[in-house]
């Protein structure tokens, strides 16, 4: 049989974007030629690769087993037949997605786009907020890189740890637990927030109380550290937010951190991106730059 090895790439597309109109578009070919082009695989491979269920395309048994090995070949292709070129940053003409935590990008975002645009000066940033519904699907490489304590579960996903981080206890002077010893039993007696993108009134440090016997009243669910922190600076309210990434934000509110009453685990901060930017130069260099602005505001 004669093998038409486009079919990989369409195929690669296809399992990627689970819609015939996406992979389509990221072709740029017409739907009814991907749907042709689709047709042809199953006859190919004997499968239905995709298959209707509602209004999206679900991968077949088979698509799942070999989504992974298709993109490999298909980048693997195009490693072998592209110009072994070296990347210009200063000719780099490109505008990168960058869906990180707000504290991250506060800290962080500054000095990387200072750094990015003193080497490439055609280069942009378009920071996405921390949205309650993704609008963006990193999993299918819509998102450059994602930056957070999140680690990713998606096989496709690519991270590493750049940062650690650790939770501190956020009050105003003036507060009752400002100053002196503070028991746990003290800590969870306060009025509390939390800080949560979908408004959640829970969080680890409720299971580490629970698990000392104790409870904590928790007020108010805020969706950022800086509303929290806007909250804490005003009235006789506790956090408990990242110590290091969120350093500026407690200097500029004259806010007074002291440790927890109770032991919480270091908090990890992950680096992500799609595998489909493992070779890619100019991605490459925004990785290490992200990296190094990321360390820095963990440091």
């Amino acid at each position: 049989m004669q093998l038409d090895l486009n079919l990989l790439i369409a195929l690669d597309a296809l399992l990627e974007e689970g819609s015939v109109t996406a992979a389509a578009a990221r072709l740029h070919v017409s739907a009814p030629a991907m749907s042709r082009t689709l047709g042809r695989i199953r006859r190919a491979t004997g499968d239905q690769i995709l298959v209707r269920t509602g209004r999206t395309m679900t991968p077949t048994p088979r698509a799942l087993a070999l989504r992974a090995r298709v993109h490999d070949l298909v980048q693997q292709a195009s490693e072998l037949l592209a110009p072994d070129t070296g990347l210009d940053p200063a000719g780099l003409t490109r505008t990168f997605l960058l869906k990180w935590h707000d504290t991250l990008a506060t800290v962080a975002g500054p000095p990387l786009l200072d750094a990015l645009r003193a080497e490439a000066p055609g280069v942009r940033l378009r920071f996405l907020a921390e949205a309650t519904t993704d609008t963006r699907d990193p999993r299918r490489g819509e998102i450059d890189l994602e930056a957070g304590a999140g680690a990713p579960s998606a096989p496709e996903i690519r991270h590493r740890i750049v940062g650690r981080d650790r939770l501190v206890l956020v009050v105003r002077p003036g507060h009752p637990l400002a100053d002196g010893p503070i028991s746990v039993t003290d800590y969870a007696a306060a009025e509390h927030l939390t800080v949560s993108r979908r408004g959640r009134l829970r969080d680890p440090i409720d299971d580490a109380l629970e698990a000392s016997g104790l409870t904590r009243r928790v007020v108010a669910a805020t969706p950022t550290i800086a509303t929290a922190l806007r909250f804490v600076s005003d009235y006789d309210y506790v956090v408990a937010v990242p110590e290091l990434t969120s350093r500026a934000l407690l200097h500029d509110l004259d806010l007074r951190t002291r440790p927890l009453p109770l032991t919480m685990p270091e908090i990890p901060l992950h680096l992500s991106w799609h595998r489909r930017y493992d070779n890619d130069p100019a991605h490459a260099w925004l990785r290490e730059h992200a990296a190094t602005a990321l360390r820095h505001a963990t440091t």
